[in-house]
């Protein structure tokens, strides 16, 4: 096509190679389809001729740098939660052709049906990367830190369990003769793994000091400029959550649901959102309710909720409900400003509005 094509609404199905797409009119009938290389270059040939439009697109590894070329051009774009839309991941009929189609119709009658995702700023995506870089690196260091100690305990040896990760490879010189030529290459990867992560964690910080926001949430007893940054980062403006509460299940932390009827079954955690953000929210939840935890309304609160019931199952359960409830803590305070006060906060919150 080399004239300029008017078109209301574009659905594409991003591949990792090329993508397809399917061009609706304003009176709904397909006016072309086609596949193009899911490249910058190629992606802004292909929607750089045409008139401003609706692209409706899901949610995936190509969509955050695709989406500021697709408004560069000028385009409206709807990001699609792919969790959400069961007519495109449980439908019959799974082609990549199809599914251009449906994102293109679905966008056409009701955005609201492909449940919208925010997308993030650039600069949000790359403090992000920083961030899950880490945490990679960290389940790497566990995950040998696990091999040694478990190596040692198969010829009779055992490393003291005080022994912190990031100090492993410190202790090589424990290890057995015998057990030397195995081990101490790992040793060498662990000494490597506890810099890349200690520069990380510096990049880290002067990122956190750039964002006046993460001073608020760091005075929380529990929150650590890690979990701070990182709840910044996911939220982003917190004006574009209308009440705190729905946080929570933002970030997969409250109770799925399957209402039919008089049936009304008891879910687990829906677990949608972003899942590292969701589980350092859950350590911190645990830090606060443990022997360390500083005296507060939220730790408080959690340890009566523990108390009820089966030990085990119900301090997991305040875990979670300690989590769910700090995520709609600090969303309170980067929303209004407030300063954290770890006993009468909320009371206090609410004689400021009234």
């Amino acid at each position: 096509m080399t004239e300029a094509i008017t078109v209301t609404t574009i659905g594409l199905d991003l591949g990792d190679k090329q993508s397809e797409l399917c061009v609706l009119n304003a009176a709904g009938t397909i006016s072309a389809r086609g596949k193009v290389l899911t490249t910058p270059a190629a992606m802004e040939a292909a929607f750089g001729k045409l008139e401003p439009a609706r692209v409706v697109l899901e949610v995936g590894t190509h969509s955050g740098w695709l989406v500021e070329l697709l408004r560069k051009a000028g385009h409206e774009v709807v990001l699609a939660n792919p969790r959400q839309v069961k007519l495109i991941s449980e439908g019959r009929r799974k082609t990549d052709r199809h599914d251009a189609e449906l994102l293109a119709r679905l966008g056409r009658s009701d955005i609201s049906l492909l449940s919208p995702v925010t997308p993030r700023a650039l600069g949000d995506r790359e403090a992000l990367a920083l961030i899950r870089s880490r945490d990679q690196l960290v389940k790497v260091r566990t995950s040998l830190v696990n091999h040694v100690r478990g190596a040692m305990k198969a010829f009779g040896f055992r490393l003291p369990s005080k022994i912190d990760a990031a100090a492993m490879h410190r202790h090589r010189s424990e290890i057995p003769v015998s057990l030397q030529p195995a081990l101490w290459p790992l040793f060498d990867q662990l000494q490597a793994l506890a810099q890349s992560v200690a520069a990380l964690d510096e990049t880290i910080e002067a990122e956190a000091a750039k964002r006046p926001d993460v001073a608020l949430l760091t005075p929380i007893h529990g929150v650590g400029t890690l979990t701070a940054l990182t709840f910044v980062l996911v939220v982003g403006e917190a004006s574009r959550f209308r009440r705190s509460r729905t946080v929570g299940a933002y970030l997969g932390l409250c109770a799925g649901k399957r209402q039919s009827g008089d049936k009304d079954p008891e879910l687990s955690i829906t677990k949608c959102g972003d899942p590292l953000l969701r589980r350092l929210l859950v350590t911190c939840a645990n830090y606060i309710l443990g022997p360390f935890g500083a005296q507060s309304d939220l730790r408080t609160w959690g340890l009566k909720l523990a108390a009820q019931g089966e030990t085990k199952r119900a301090r997991g359960r305040a875990k979670v409900a300690v989590a769910r409830k700090l995520a709609v803590l600090m969303h309170s305070i980067l929303k209004n400003g407030t300063v954290y006060e770890p006993v009468g906060f909320g009371k206090k919150e609410q004689s400021a509005a009234v």
